[in-house]
């Protein structure tokens, strides 16, 4: 009986007629039976007559746009208050008044979308193929398991093929036939989806009562050779994707320890406060989109370029007003500059909730930054994560010019080395620590323009951020960039690998406790710092 609904399906496709006698009336009127079984039967009936007119008729179901008049026995699709035969899509003229649309459930939601993916497969069009055959990949229909055999047989394509292949097989593992069940595990074992490992892990799970939802011993000995080969194949996949995430969770690290490592690092003030610079130059990410909205939406793409120097001057003009009128004051006296950071933080926390409100914006990805790779698995690597990796380590190379090849560079060492030798040698150390600081609050704002694409814009963003940043740049070395990018990529790749085990608390936790660990061994951090500075 299969093979003759395998022929008779096949036959179908190859003809790919453009159109098609009426659909049965009956098994249309089945759609407003008052039994879901019944509906659901209906159809699946109707995925497999690979009848254009059929996908009308369930997309009607689905908008309930669907009703059944003469007792149930004739369904009729409602458009623009005219009615037409559901089964062979004569006008029947305008809809009378008081009649009811079919109303469906989500279960049955689900069977449309499953039966509509299953008659995609006649089109002529590779996309709208490959689409109907991966939603298929979910699917329970057994009854569209020989269009989707006599689908994948005629199919050229190789990548719609081989979706195709794994469909019918996730359906025909469910066969009584174990003969049929142990070929289909076989060729589930070349499979990348995730669905099909938990498929696969669930027919060899032993249940309370000690059974197996696969009972033949045979069978599930093949289903776990082919759940073991998918779990290899995904491990090294899921192994890659983790080592992107470390990367890009230490990149968005790196640009918030960034400017810490310069305020901190090599003018020794604990701002408390630099947080909210990250949050200063998310929102004024976000003002530019406004501004790019409203005054020129043909360069909306583009606003997220012109918010980099805004951000940084915005932020470097702010950072550089607390330097000359509170930090300066407080130098040489670490727990007054912590107190008084801290009460700063709260100060521009809640201005910030005076100006734009309590509750969160939202910051829209351009074009260039939405997407992103697709990789084996279903697994996507973001487009917005990897601009975020080579913009971090275009800050850093950006900040090692500024500090190494620059005369305020020269200036920066020098007062960090040794403040009254470079005073007494006409140094303005003044001015010096206010374009120091000013830098350092800069670069936190880029660091926000950033965390602005990756998720909704706060008056408390920063907090999550000020005690990793600090982490970062004791674990690198105080005064010392290279040690501050090792470290952020490090401690950011070390915590996604450990949350698959451990989960994200007790990776921070276990971060934690190593770095702890590692200063009480090297209080100097990764790299220590040269000169008379660190002589003092």
């Amino acid at each position: 009986m299969r093979l003759v609904r395998s022929l008779i399906a096949l036959v179908l496709l190859a003809l790919a007629l453009p159109a098609s006698a009426a659909l049965d009336a009956g098994v249309v009127a089945q759609l407003g039976a008052d039994d879901s079984e019944v509906r659901i039967e209906a159809i699946r009936k109707l995925a497999v007559t690979q009848d254009p007119r059929a996908i009308d008729v369930l997309r009607a179901l689905g908008d309930e746009s669907l009703a059944v008049i003469d007792d149930g026995k004739r369904a009729v699709i409602v458009a623009g208050g005219q009615l037409s035969d559901a089964a062979s899509g004569e006008k029947l003229g305008a809809a009378p008044s008081g009649l009811d649309p079919i109303i469906v459930n989500n279960r049955i939601r689900g069977e449309i979308g499953s039966a509509i993916a299953a008659l995609r497969l006649g089109s002529s069009d590779r996309a709208t193929r490959l689409a109907g055959a991966r939603e298929l990949q979910g699917s329970d229909n057994e009854e569209a398991l020989p269009i989707i055999e006599a689908a994948a047989a005629k199919e050229t394509d190789a990548e719609v093929k081989a979706v195709l292949e794994l469909a019918g097989a996730s359906l025909a593992i469910r066969s009584s036939d174990p003969a049929v069940r142990i070929k289909a595990a076989q060729r589930l074992a070349a499979s990348t989806d995730p669905q099909v490992r938990q498929m696969l892990a669930t027919l060899v799970t032993r249940q309370k009562d000690g059974s197996y939802p696969e009972p033949d011993d045979s069978v599930r000995a093949v289903v776990q050779a082919s759940l073991n080969a998918v779990n290899e194949r995904l491990r090294r996949t899921e192994m890659a994707l983790a080592l992107f995430s470390g990367l890009s969770l230490g990149s968005i690290l790196l640009l918030a320890a960034l400017g810490l490592a310069i305020t901190y690092g090599l003018m020794g003030i604990i701002n408390m406060a630099h947080g909210e610079f990250l949050m200063i130059g998310a929102y004024a990410t976000y003002v530019v989109q406004g501004l790019f909205r409203s005054h020129f939406p043909g360069a909306f793409d583009w606003y997220v370029v012109a918010a980099l120097p805004v951000a940084f001057i915005v932020t470097a003009a702010i950072g550089m007003a607390l330097e000359r009128s509170v930090l300066r004051f407080l130098y040489g006296r670490p727990l007054e500059t912590l107190l008084t950071t801290w009460g700063v933080s709260l100060l521009l926390i809640q201005a910030s909730r005076s100006f734009f409100g309590a509750q969160n914006v939202e910051v829209e990805n351009p074009a260039w930054l939405s997407g992103g790779i697709a990789l084996e698995g279903g697994y996507v690597l973001p487009f917005n994560r990897m601009v975020i990796i080579g913009f971090a380590m275009l800050v850093v190379l950006a900040v090692w010019l500024v500090i190494n090849r620059t005369r305020l560079g020269l200036f920066v060492r020098g007062v960090t080395q040794n403040r009254a030798m470079a005073s007494c040698t006409g140094v303005p150390t003044h001015r010096v620590d206010m374009l120091t600081f000013g830098l350092g609050s800069g670069v936190a704002g880029l660091g926000g323009v950033a965390l602005s694409q990756i998720g909704n814009v706060g008056p408390d963003l920063g907090q999550g951020y000020i005690v990793d940043s600090f982490m970062v740049v004791v674990l690198g070395g105080v005064g010392q960039l290279a040690g501050t990018v090792i470290a952020a990529l490090g401690l950011g790749s070390i915590a996604k690998f450990l949350e698959p085990w451990s989960g994200a608390v007790l990776a921070k936790i276990t971060v934690l406790v190593f770095i702890i660990l590692f200063i009480q061994k090297r209080p100097q951090g990764l790299f220590a710092l040269r000169g008379r500075s660190a002589e003092a």
